[in-house]
């Protein structure tokens, strides 16, 4: 007696309209969720599209990207600040690789860097960077990022702590608050001036996490005066490129002292 052939439409496990209703909630709250936790990433459009294949000849004439990395080889070369940042992660068992850790990329608005922690990479902004002076600031900045990153475990998605501690850091550090360029910016002031400026870290956590003005500001009172008085790996708060080329040339005293132990 011939076997009879499974009747393979009965055996096809079809989805009901409950669950494929469900599927479809759960799929709508995922994509909801990525949105509410983009975390920024969104600024970076670069990352996932590009109009000019990456070497190409249309991306060098028609994108800011040579001109980017030109003026990223100088900071790394030249600025006394990137030299000593560079130094100390060496020293820490992080060597910063340019072509690794470095990303020059079309960004959204007026985003001039951001430091990606996953992927442990530096995107800087090419279409919004075009002075030297910039491009000096801006990686200084995300290196002292990137330093906190390489000695501490930073959570820089959930703890708006550590995230206030990194950014009073680096503006206390960076020379973006220096009297050069707060009268650049026609922000005059005499006492605690440089605190006040410093302060204004709040500003990426309500731009990037989302929380409000009121939130942000507590968070960045809780841990301001231990952040602020945290000048690793300078030993000072560097006013100036004279500052920060004492503040390299005392750490490379101590870089021998300790290698000769």
């Amino acid at each position: 007696m011939a076997e009879r052939e499974p009747n393979i439409e009965g055996l096809t496990n079809k989805p009901s309209i409950h669950e494929h209703k469900q599927t479809e909630e759960s799929k709508s709250s995922a994509d909801s969720k990525q949105k509410e936790e983009d975390y920024g990433y969104s600024l970076y459009p670069g990352r996932t599209s590009s109009k000019y294949k990456e070497g190409s000849i249309g991306e060098s004439l028609f994108t800011f990207k040579h001109k980017c990395h030109v003026m990223l080889q100088f900071a790394m070369d030249t600025s006394p600040y990137a030299k000593l940042l560079l130094d100390a992660m060496k020293s820490s068992g992080c060597t910063v690789f340019k072509d690794r850790h470095f990303s020059c990329e079309d960004c959204d608005g007026t985003a001039s860097v951001d430091l990606m922690p996953l992927p442990s990479q530096i995107v800087l902004c090419q279409n919004n960077i075009h002075q030297q002076a910039h491009m000096n600031r801006v990686v200084t900045h995300e290196l002292i990022h990137a330093f906190d990153h390489c000695r501490a475990r930073v959570d820089w998605f959930t703890n708006f702590r550590h995230l206030a501690c990194s950014e009073i850091r680096a503006a206390n550090l960076s020379g973006d608050c220096s009297f050069a360029n707060e009268i650049s910016r026609f922000n005059f002031g005499l006492k605690e001036h440089h605190q006040e400026c410093v302060r204004g870290a709040s500003a990426p956590i309500l731009a990037v996490r989302k929380v409000s003005r009121e939130e942000a500001e507590r968070v960045v009172d809780e841990v301001f005066d231990s952040c602020f008085n945290d000048h690793a790996p300078f030993g000072r708060i560097p006013h100036g490129k004279k500052d920060a080329k004492f503040a390299h040339r005392d750490f490379e005293n101590r870089d021998r002292y300790y290698a000769n132990l």
